[in-house]
């Protein structure tokens, strides 16, 4: 039987068959429902994409209702706990687990081109000593473009590669980078001796020392971190890379435009205002009265809910393990015990249950981000360098997708018309 919505238009009572295929209908059907000859077709007026499908993807699946998120098929709490962060990368990008020689083959590629032109390091010297670490990390992938002309040719598969070899390799460098600049530090290179996560360590946090040598549960807990954070479907910061994408532009402008979107507050910077949530609440006496202040609008309660997720986000689960990894490590963060308190409350709570209030991943993230030092400022820096991997995985699959035409949503214009100018001779006089 073959499925399809009868739509029936009051303004005509003339009847429509709309053809359902993968629980969408296509807008272009709509746009044949008129009211007239003259008159234009019908549209779909969704702010932010609520309920609109911009693309066919087979990168990443979520069930919100279920809780469920998966990579090319695969479920990320397998990924977590058995995976590294470049064999994710591999899987987001070529659709599929590699073989041995061919996970050598890119770890080599990547580990090769972590290094970048040394225009580049005078390029990020001359920002200004309280530039943002995400100010620079977008404008410096975003100059990435200018190094290698040759990545416009993005219809060439085996230029793609290399281009996205380049910059998984070397976000990591320029994040580091970004972060050293910050604290008026030398810059340090790549140490390609080291895996890709704990050479990202190197250059952060080397200091005198003639190799810098990572805990290796701090290595492993980073590592899954990046996976987390490594593609999440069509979010803010992805539909950007598509978007700005679909124009044909190499793809180290299309990621610049992610790094852009995920610089805002409402996308990258969640965890951090997790931090400030729970430096104001303060101590665990302190939760009952900020619940109540909660539920009665005076206060937001940071780092639970999820516009995807309606029972609970996988990648907190995960995370919440990580931290007892890492503060074993660097010692217990005292904002641990106001997380654990907030949180079983909440979970029991029937104000925040019947809401579906549950932890998302910024919820301990920036716990784990502050054990390992970093500044607030550098937390949205850290999901930008594992997303990277999905926002190329979406860019390549989008640059090769013939259903695909360059973004251009249509609008409903609320403004005046058929205004009369006046010189502002006129006006003025």
């Amino acid at each position: 039987m073959t499925e399809s919505l009868t739509v029936r238009d009051n303004r005509t009572g003339q009847e429509y068959e709309v053809p359902i295929v993968d629980g969408t209908i296509k807008a272009a059907d709509l746009g044949k429902i008129t009211a007239g000859e003259d008159a234009p077709g019908l549209a779909v007026y969704d702010p932010g994409f609520v309920n609109t499908a911009s693309c066919r993807s087979a990168v990443t699946f979520i069930d919100g209702e279920k809780g469920v998120l998966e990579y090319r098929g695969y479920p990320i709490e397998q990924l977590a706990e058995k995976s590294s962060f470049l064999e994710v990368a591999y899987l987001l990008i070529h659709g599929s687990l590699p073989t041995k020689a061919e996970y050598e083959t890119w770890v080599h590629e990547i580990t090769y081109h972590t290094f970048v032109h040394e225009n580049i390091k005078e390029f990020m010297q001359g920002f200004r000593y309280d530039a943002h670490p995400m100010g620079m990390l977008m404008a410096s992938v975003g100059a990435l473009s200018t190094f290698y002309p040759d990545a416009r040719h993005i219809s060439e598969a085996d230029n793609r590669h290399i281009q996205m070899v380049r910059m998984i390799a070397k976000m990591p460098t320029l994040g580091a980078w970004s972060f050293r600049h910050a604290q008026g530090k030398p810059f340090v290179y790549p140490d390609n001796d080291l895996s890709y996560t704990a050479n990202f360590l190197s250059m952060l946090f080397k200091m005198s020392e003639s190799k810098y040598e990572a805990d290796e549960r701090l290595v492993k807990a980073l590592d899954v971190l990046f996976i987390l954070h490594a593609d999440h479907e069509q979010n803010c910061s992805t539909n950007a890379v598509r978007s700005v994408g679909s124009s044909q532009v190499d793809p180290y402008s299309a990621v610049a435009a992610g790094v852009g979107a995920l610089y805002g507050p409402l996308h990258g910077g969640a965890n951090e205002a997790v931090l400030r949530m729970l430096r104001r609440i303060g101590s665990v006496e302190n939760i009952p009265s900020f619940i109540e202040g909660v539920k009665a609008g005076n206060e937001r309660l940071m780092g639970f809910g999820h516009r995807v997720y309606k029972n609970f986000d996988p990648r907190a689960t995960i995370i919440k393990k990580a931290c007892d990894d890492v503060f074993e490590v660097t010692g217990v963060n005292p904002l641990l015990k106001i997380a654990q308190e907030l949180e079983r409350i909440a979970l029991e709570d029937e104000y925040f249950v019947k809401r579906k209030l549950y932890p998302n991943v910024d919820f301990y993230s920036g716990l784990i981000y502050e054990a390992f030092q970093f500044p607030p400022e550098m937390f949205t820096v850290l999901f930008a360098i594992g997303r990277t991997p999905g926002w190329l995985a979406q860019w390549n699959e989008l640059v090769q997708d013939k259903e695909q035409k360059i973004a251009r949503p249509k609008q409903i214009y609320t403004g005046d018309r058929g205004l009369t100018f006046v010189p502002a001779s006129e006006r003025w006089s």
